[in-house]
């Protein structure tokens, strides 16, 4: 499989104050660390250098070199910020890129491809694989964890995920009506 070349790291959400800070949401482990990389926009083309304010509940504020006032700034909200794949350092056992497992087949433990992984988001309780299932289109949100997913192969362009999921399944006998208080509860 091949590796893309550029690899998203944040984005610019809006302005912030009046003399050119940008709200950055970035993508690394450590908000700050996205100063560290030679940011690109989108295109490639134009560089984005970027000072570390502070960190906030919004997102990294920061200088974007060049940007002196909010109209500025605000010019430059939604503009995606990438690095070269080249100037990120390598990961160790256990830890992936989320541009890598983008795009991998999700396999069941036999090895029959179910779907594909379209995006990994972290809603703030941990790292979930969408997967779309084959034939039908539909998504379903898997948790990136060894319990879910205990095999990561990039180089083979697959993961393996404990499917299908277990959930438990409530049917309609195996609840009990209490027409005494109107609930119903499940025994």
């Amino acid at each position: 499989m091949r590796r893309p070349e550029r690899v998203l790291l944040g984005q610019i959400t809006g302005a912030h104050g009046i003399r050119g800070d940008v709200i950055v949401k970035t993508f690394t482990a450590d908000p700050a660390d996205i100063a560290a990389y030679g940011l690109t926009d989108a295109e490639g083309g134009r560089p984005l250098r970027l000072k570390v304010r502070r960190i906030t509940s919004k997102g990294l504020i920061a200088q974007v070199i060049g940007v002196r006032d909010r109209n500025g700034a605000e010019s430059l909200k939604g503009s995606e910020l990438w690095v070269a794949r080249d100037h990120l350092p390598e990961t160790s056992e256990g830890e992936f890129y989320y541009v890598d497992l983008i795009g991998l087949a999700a396999v069941d433990g036999s090895g029959a491809q179910f779907g594909r992984i379209v995006q990994v988001a972290n809603h703030g309780a941990g790292d979930l694989l969408e997967i779309t299932l084959e034939g039908t289109g539909k998504v379903e949100l898997v948790p990136f964890n060894l319990e879910f997913v205990p095999e990561v192969d990039i180089a083979g362009g697959r993961v393996v995920v404990a499917w299908p999921l277990e959930f438990e399944v409530l049917h309609p006998d195996e609840f009990e009506s209490d027409e005494a208080d109107g609930e119903t509860r499940r025994d």
